[in-house]
């Protein structure tokens, strides 16, 4: 057996040598790091008085909110697993997920209840559902908790946390990660790229459900003692530069399609925003090189665009706040190792495209009953991605699309990424989806679908003309749709075997 090591004695409980300090604000109110350590003490004890044993699982369908965090670190100093979920899902999801995980405990924000309700009856696992909110039971159950917890005999190993893999398509897969996940991130990310300080203010638009959001809002500045906003609500471009504004934040994270909603208002910028944002992070989807450009333009902030997953936990290839390449996905973070690969396992050469496998400290172990994905997944030390790259010759990487989105159009392959890229270049252009569409001869070509902007005009003609003139003949897009939205998951993230479905 390892030595003993909780996650939530290392990262949230090393905040206790400055406990008045403010750890979160939200919505109408602060809370310190001993008042966060003291209410998730709470949340154990809380769990355990219901008869959760150790190593069970405790659903979290909660809205960002400090009892959000309290809950989490609660159960896993607890050594129970908190399994927090996306808000966004179906009632038919979380129903999947509540069976597949035998939690023994949901707890479940009071807006989101009605949703659940249908599903809440007949559970086979399920022994408790806990509302919280104000004056709902959470609160009544944490007021009448002990406010001290000894620590569950836990090691370095023991499963701490699961994270739902939402994938385009297929049922969710649970990926189990350990005690340790957590703090490798933050020294590997937290640390080594964002370099972040006791004295910034974070706020992350991606939820804490995320990966992303977790290590944003929680991880990486619970292990530096940096102060979280947090957004209940959707983020939406008002909403943030709300925050933004009244908030004052030094670090804002976000996804591609929120920047380039943001940047579509041309009002907005640092003078409307914050005026200490020092840097600005994305990931979900590439970050197109005219979005970052226009976005340290008007905001004085670059961004650093980067990609993770929920089996890697959070970033590891990133750009750097002291080596910006728009257009690439940069190098990557110090404590990973990155291999190309073609079909057969062996590596590419610079320049050519292949999958993207990745080793690194904060791999789950795998998926919870699910061992033929978990193999084809976790191979070894080492894990395969689903993302095709190419490497250039300075050593960046160009993200290429997902392996299954990938057009093979005149005998060479195409990066759907890449023609989108250049269609969100035009002024005209939100949005635009590419996929693969058949000529008459039966041949795969690039067809697009494009948003455009409120009030934009652009027509099909003036959108390939622009695209041949940046990328090679042959990736241009045969036929552009124009539609009013595109297809997304719950996480932001466009389905694009939608579009496929339609053409």
């Amino acid at each position: 057996m390892g030595a003993p090591y909780n996650a939530t004695v290392d990262l949230l409980e090393r905040n206790l040598r400055h406990p008045d300090r403010v750890a979160v604000r939200e919505a109408g109110r602060t809370v310190t790091w001993g008042e966060l350590c003291e209410r998730a003490n709470r949340a154990g004890n809380a769990l355990l008085s219901l008869g959760v044993e150790m190593e069970q699982r405790v659903l979290l369908f909660l809205l960002d909110s400090a009892d959000f965090m309290a809950c989490f670190w609660g159960a896993i100093k607890a050594g129970l697993v908190p399994v927090p979920v996306n808000t966004l899902l179906t009632a038919a999801d979380v129903d999947y997920m509540l069976r597949d995980s035998r939690a023994r405990a949901l707890v479940v924000s009071d807006a989101l209840l009605e949703k659940l309700a249908p599903i809440l009856k007949g559970q086979p696992f399920l022994r408790h559902v806990i509302v919280q909110g104000k004056g709902k039971q959470l609160d009544d159950l944490l007021a009448a908790a002990s406010p001290r917890l000894e620590p569950a005999p836990t090691t370095a190993d023991d499963v701490a946390f699961w994270l739902y893999s939402s994938g385009s398509t297929g049922t969710p897969k649970g990926a189990m990660h350990l005690q340790q996940d957590l703090v490798q991130t933050a020294k590997t990310y937290g640390e080594g790229v964002l370099k972040l300080r006791p004295d910034d203010v974070v706020f992350s638009a991606a939820k804490l459900f995320f990966a992303y959001g977790l290590g944003n809002g929680m991880t990486f500045p619970f292990a530096v003692g940096a102060t979280v906003v947090l957004l209940e609500g959707r983020p939406t471009p008002d909403s943030v530069m709300r925050i933004l504004r009244e908030e004052r934040p030094t670090v804002f994270y976000g996804v591609p399609t929120l920047f380039a909603a943001i940047l579509a208002d041309p009002g907005n910028g640092r003078a409307s925003g914050s005026d200490r944002l020092r840097i600005c992070v994305s990931a979900g989807e590439p970050l197109p090189k005219e979005i970052g450009q226009r976005w340290r333009d008007r905001f004085g902030a670059d961004i650093l665009d980067g990609i993770g997953s929920t089996e890697m936990l959070h970033i590891f290839l990133s750009l750097r706040e002291d080596d910006i390449r728009y257009g690439t996905t940069g190098k990557p973070v110090p404590g990973y190792e990155l291999r190309i690969v073609d079909d057969a396992g062996r590596e590419v050469p610079a320049g050519e495209i292949g999958e993207l496998l990745v080793r690194g400290p904060s791999s789950a172990v795998a998926y919870w009953n699910q061992r033929e994905k978990s193999l084809r997944t976790f191979q070894g030390a080492w894990t395969y991605t689903g993302d095709k790259y190419r490497r250039d010759e300075e050593g960046y990487y160009v993200y290429c699309g997902r392996s299954d989105d990938m057009i093979k159009a005149s005998g060479q392959w195409v990066s759907p990424a890449e023609v989108e890229s250049a269609l969100v270049g035009h002024p005209a252009v939100l949005e635009a989806a590419v996929v693969a569409h058949a000529d008459d001869q039966k041949l795969d070509k690039p067809k697009a679908f494009v948003v455009l902007k409120k009030g934009a005009q652009a027509t099909a003609e003036e959108l390939q003309k622009f695209v041949k003139e940046r990328l090679a003949p042959y990736k241009y897009p045969r036929w552009i749709a124009f539609v009013d939205e595109l297809p997304k998951t719950a996480t932001g993230k466009i389905q694009r075997f939608k579009l496929r479905e339609k053409v």
